[in-house]
């Protein structure tokens, strides 16, 4: 399994492995893969560039990247707390009822979060600055194209510039104006995802961009099989999710004692796509909480960051609960294969020896 990309970034195997976690970043790094961290958890600058320091002390000298989100245009934004005053008291009080309606209870006295800054386009801007003082080799965005200014300057640092696309008219777009590696993100795929499945998206995003510019195949990738299918498409490379969730290194980051119970007993049917989690369509587990907000009488999510900052403080409590029937969760259709939590190492050594046995399966159809 090798492409043009393992050259570019100095890796054995061009699997890029998307995941808030530096402990399965890093797992996955070492492994031979490209880990990127995302750092849209990350309100505080000083605790990024603490595990950024991590990262670059725990991947044995093997590269990683980043990932923020970051939109091309900057939005009119404040603080949080001037962003709230933009906030319906009717979408608070819905909120509010809500929980209660779940038996969500509120967080003990002391504890909780202002807000989640990293969705705001001056702190994703910060999470940039940060990953420039460290050692990454790509800077990837999950909003699509970056401000022309910040790939300039991830340029000049030598980082590549990747962005996630859902149509070949955003590909197109993020090439002209100066991204390296698009993401051809299909429908399956956890959090922001368009409405082309991957089948189609792929295809069409590599004809769209030309043979120079390498392409990633991502939705509904947790398998050697769809590693195959994802570059016999075209693809250089997959960019994967969802699949490292279900890692013991992830345990090392989640909080929530129900989110292990809530993906191992789904389906690959139990998803649904919706703007609630952050005011754009993004992939979630079905719950309570979701099934919530498409009832009658329900309001409609607000544009991103207010719908990030109206639930922020209910998903620390949903979190906190542990109740699988209620957890917030992106993730991607593949969640019906995530039966078990295994260590990266054993993920990435199962991927790589079932794209090998696929390989050779096809070469003895085609007669090879």
């Amino acid at each position: 399994m090798r492409t043009p990309l393992c050259d570019a970034f100095g890796i054995d195997y061009p699997i890029f492995a998307f995941t808030p976690s530096e402990h399965v970043a890093a797992a996955v790094s070492r492994a031979g893969g490209l880990g990127v961290l995302g750092c849209v958890r990350f309100n505080d600058t000083d605790e990024l560039d603490r595990t950024l320091t991590w990262m670059d002390e725990n991947t044995d000298g093997k590269p990683y990247g980043v990932d923020v989100v970051m939109p091309m245009k900057i939005p009119t934004e404040g603080t949080s707390t001037d962003l709230s005053s933009y906030i319906p008291e009717e979408h608070k009080k819905f909120v509010d009822e809500t929980l209660l309606k779940l038996g969500v209870p509120p967080l003990p006295e002391g504890e909780g979060r202002e807000g989640v800054l990293g969705w705001l386009h001056s702190m994703a801007r910060s999470h940039v600055d940060v990953a420039l003082q460290h050692r990454p080799v790509l800077i990837a965005n999950a909003l699509g194209t970056p401000p022309n200014d910040v790939i300039e300057e991830c340029h000049a640092a030598g980082l590549k510039v990747a962005a996630l696309a859902g149509a070949p008219s955003h590909a197109q777009s993020h090439v002209a104006n100066g991204v390296d590696i698009i993401v051809a993100q299909g429908y399956e795929a956890g959090g922001h995802t368009g409405e082309i499945a991957s089948m189609v998206l792929t295809p069409d995003i590599v004809d769209a961009v030309g043979p120079d510019v390498p392409v990633l195949g991502a939705g509904g990738i947790g398998s050697g099989r769809q590693i195959a299918a994802s570059l016999a498409l075209g693809a250089h490379g997959v960019w994967t999710g969802s699949i490292w969730l279900g890692t013991e290194e992830y345990r090392n980051l989640s909080s929530n004692k129900g989110w292990e119970t809530a993906f191992l007993r789904a389906s690959s049917s139990d998803t649904v796509r919706t703007r609630i989690y952050t005011g754009k369509p993004a992939r979630l587990l079905k719950t309570k909480w979701t099934e919530a907000w498409a009832e009658e009488g329900a309001p409609a999510p607000l544009p991103m960051p207010l719908q990030n900052l109206l639930v922020a403080d209910a998903h620390n409590r949903i979190n906190a609960s542990g109740d699988p029937d209620v957890i917030s969760m992106p993730i991607g259709q593949i969640v019906g294969r995530m039966n078990e939590v295994r260590p990266v190492a054993e993920v990435m050594a199962d991927l790589i020896a079932e794209f090998e046995a696929t390989v050779k399966n096809l070469n003895g159809i085609a007669g090879f």
